[in-house]
This record gives C-alpha cells, sequence and structure tokens, in this order.
C-alpha cells in the first residue's frame, strides 16, 4: 500500500512543497553560477530510471563546461581543475540537487531510492539489476547515501539499494531522509577524483 500509493503522492506534496518554499533560494543560486561562469545554470544528464528506463536528470552546474562528458566526478584525474568555485561549495553541501526535486514531481524520481546512475555504469547497473534495485524509483537520496556515498565500493552501494528496494517502508524512508541531513550536515561520504 505505501509503496504503490502513499509514497508517490508523499513525493508529490514534498517535492512541490520544496520548490515553493526553497524558491529563493534555486533563484539566488541560478544568479550566481550565471554570473561566475560562462555556460548554462543547469546541467542535464541521462541517468538509469525505474526499470532501467533513461530520463533526463536535472543539477545546478557546478562543472566547467569543457568538462569530460558522462564522465562520475569521482573518476576524473582532477577533478578540481573543472569545478567552478561556486560549484565546490554548491558540491559539498548538496544544493547542487535541488533542481531534482522538479525530476520527483513529474514523477521520474523519489525523495528516497538509489541514486540515479550514469547509463554507461554498466557494472553497477547490473548488479543492481541482479539485487532488484532497479524495478523502483530512483531517490533524491537512498541508503547507500547515509552509509558512506561516494566513498563505497560499487558491490556495497548495489547490495544496499538492493536492500532498500526490497523493504521499502515509511519508517524506513524517514530515517534515511533525516539520515541524510546529518550526513550533508557533516559533510560524510564526499569523494571528488579518483580514490587510488
Amino acid at each position: 500500500m505505501y509503496q504503490k500509493f502513499i509514497k508517490r503522492f508523499l513525493d508529490f506534496i514534498l517535492s512541490l512543497l520544496g520548490i515553493v518554499i526553497l524558491s529563493p533560494l534555486l533563484l539566488i543560486i541560478a544568479l550566481l553560477i550565471k554570473l561566475t561562469s560562462p555556460g548554462p545554470v543547469f546541467f542535464r544528464q541521462e541517468r538509469t530510471g525505474k526499470d532501467n528506463v533513461p530520463f533526463r536528470i536535472f543539477k545546478f552546474r557546478t562543472m566547467r563546461i569543457d568538462t569530460p562528458k558522462d564522465v562520475p566526478t569521482h573518476l576524473l584525474e582532477n577533478p578540481d581543475q573543472y569545478i567552478t568555485k561556486i560549484g565546490k561549495f554548491l558540491r559539498r553541501t548538496s544544493l547542487d540537487e535541488l533542481p531534482q526535486l522538479f525530476n520527483i514531481l513529474c514523477g521520474d524520481m523519489a525523495v528516497v531510492g538509489p541514486r540515479p546512475s550514469l547509463l554507461n555504469q554498466y557494472d553497477l547497473n547490473a548488479l543492481r539489476d541482479q539485487n532488484g534495485a532497479s524495478s523502483v524509483r530512483p531517490g533524491l537520496t537512498g541508503l547507500a547515501q547515509i552509509s558512506g556515498r561516494d566513498e563505497l565500493p560499487i558491490p556495497v552501494k548495489a547490495r544496499l539499494d538492493g536492500e532498500y528496494a526490497r523493504h521499502i517502508t515509511f519508517k524506513e524512508d524517514v530515517r534515511i531522509f533525516f539520515g541524510t541531513i546529518g550526513s550533508v550536515a557533516n559533510e560524510e561520504g564526499i569523494q571528488e577524483g579518483k580514490n587510488e
């Protein structure tokens, strides 16, 4: 009942409220990006959605326009050379993810679920298929995000995503939601560049 009906209803209401309440902040961030670096305000990219159906994710642009395409930041040799000044702050505080409220509103994403992967992250996507994580909407945050985020090896991340997909409850979503606030505040699990 919760997973099929209530979760989507709550996602819609929460994303709509988030957009309305945070609209001044969204506007300020958009202006700062536009004034401090050339290029668009938003970064759009194809990601893997529910049942492996691709969708276009929205983020605030945090990197220069000459950054290599479709490469996860943690796999770049020297990501600092590509991240803009305002981008560094947005990434550290996860404010760059706020435009995904629109993805949630239109039903491509949920507030809580496995983070949407790149289409070319074949190893992660294959493991998510095996673990059943591909059968749910990707989320703004998820179990892997409060359990280590970028520092997690891919098999562990996929296992956590599958664990969440098999046990979706209101209580778990609330726990992950508030756990995310703590993780972001403490800047836990953020990794920029290759982990040697």
